[in-house]
């Protein structure tokens, strides 16, 4: 099954800028953005990111306050910074034999920059891959030396093929193997509109600090309030005299 995998993906792989390099920064910066965010959405910010602040040094001697503005419109903005302290810690100590150590990186994320920079024999356990590992009944393990492929080949076929609502198993190399995809049980359930979430008003208010117009107007109190004391409690924001600034 494992070599059924990394000849659709050197066939059907998408054309992605990280997939270019080897250089942990640039990968790690990747991993940080495309958690929650679409690969279309990441692609250009991606690169603009990578113009500005092209090294860890590079970005550990921006302003957080600058960090989080060039973050507007990618959401989650603690992944910012965390990012902007794993980017501190690389360029004060140099990447850790151990990636879990730096802010912000977790067992996934350790295993891809460990597999895509340094080459580790590591399996990067995404959303995808673990779907796709549960359909097939076991997990698949890389050939020797090729656990980046492996790594990639399982997160593009999770993401492009072995979908969560739509599979398309007739694409699939490999469907020999597998069950397809159970049928999940009717759920309904009231879903909350983003626009009535305190994560729509965080946003809002790091939108507005960045464009320096200050804290939004048109949020009611009740829900301004507690957005504002999380940002503050999360280090996004700090108070200055007469409102609020960036980190």
């Amino acid at each position: 099954m494992e070599e059924a995998l990394l000849a659709w993906f050197d066939e059907h792989g998408r054309d992605l800028p990280w997939r270019k390099t080897r250089d942990p920064y640039a990968i790690l910066v990747s991993e940080v953005m495309l958690q929650q965010t679409q690969v279309a959405r990441v692609v250009p910010r991606y690169e603009a990111w990578l113009a500005r602040w092209p090294t860890a040094d590079a970005l550990a001697a921006a302003t957080l306050e600058d960090v989080l503005r060039a973050w507007v419109g990618l959401g989650y903005n603690r992944r910012a910074v965390r990012l902007w302290e794993a980017a501190r810690v690389v360029a004060r100590d140099g990447w850790p034999e151990r990636l879990q150590d730096l802010p912000g990186v977790g067992p996934y994320t350790a295993a891809a920059v460990g597999s895509f920079a340094f080459a580790r024999q590591e399996v990067a356990l995404d959303t995808n891959a673990r779907r796709l590992f549960a359909r097939l009944g076991a997990a698949l393990v890389p050939p020797p030396g090729r656990a980046a492929d492996f790594n990639q080949a399982t997160m593009e076929l999770g993401a492009t093929v072995c979908t969560a609502r739509a599979p398309r198993c007739g694409a699939c190399p490999l469907r020999a193997g597998c069950d397809g995809p159970e049928t999940p049980p009717v759920r309904v359930r009231a879903r909350e509109r983003f626009e009535d979430s305190n994560r729509w008003v965080r946003g809002r208010v790091v939108a507005a600090l960045a464009a320096g117009e200050g804290v939004p107007r048109d949020v009611a109190p009740d829900r301004l309030q507690p957005a504002l004391q999380g940002l503050l409690r999360d280090g996004l924001i700090r108070r200055v005299a007469g409102g609020y600034a960036l980190g």
